[in-house]
């Protein structure tokens, strides 16, 4: 008798517990927030820094896990007299209204159209524009 006949195996596709746009929101909102800091940063004339984990080899060829230092690009620039905040999921930038980017007139008010794309994020509002994303992905335009 062999030892796998003792048990009982079946085939079995697993549901997923949580709601893919809930997740979609959700990692939408936190980058909103680490750009709310590197506006922060960048208004008081500093660049914003983030450590992460990752493992890396030592001089005895084991490996460690030790904290490295990433700089965050930000989603605003200055240009035509005023500063472009752009909506980023992933490294592409959303369409919202049918444009790209919002246009505010000092550095200042960068963080308060980051709480607004933040607000309308959390109320559901870009859900079409992280979709028109998803659906895109992968695909070259010419």
């Amino acid at each position: 008798m062999s030892v796998l006949s003792k048990l009982t195996v079946k085939t079995i596709t697993r549901a997923s517990k949580q709601d893919p746009v809930q997740l979609r929101r959700r990692k939408l909102v936190a980058a909103i927030e680490e750009q709310m800091n590197v506006a922060a940063a960048a208004s008081n004339g500093e660049s914003y820094e983030m450590t992460r984990k990752t493992w890396v080899k030592n001089e005895q060829g084991e490996k460690v896990l030790v904290d490295k230092l990433r700089k965050v690009r930000p989603w605003f620039f200055e240009q035509d007299g005023g500063w472009y905040v752009q909506c980023k999921y992933g490294n592409k930038a959303l369409t919202i209204s049918g444009g790209n980017a919002v246009f505010v007139k000092a550095l200042k008010d960068v963080a308060g159209a980051l709480d607004t794309l933040k607000a309308a994020t959390e109320a559901g509002e870009l859900d079409e524009a992280i979709e028109n994303i998803m659906k895109n992905r992968g695909k070259k335009v010419a």
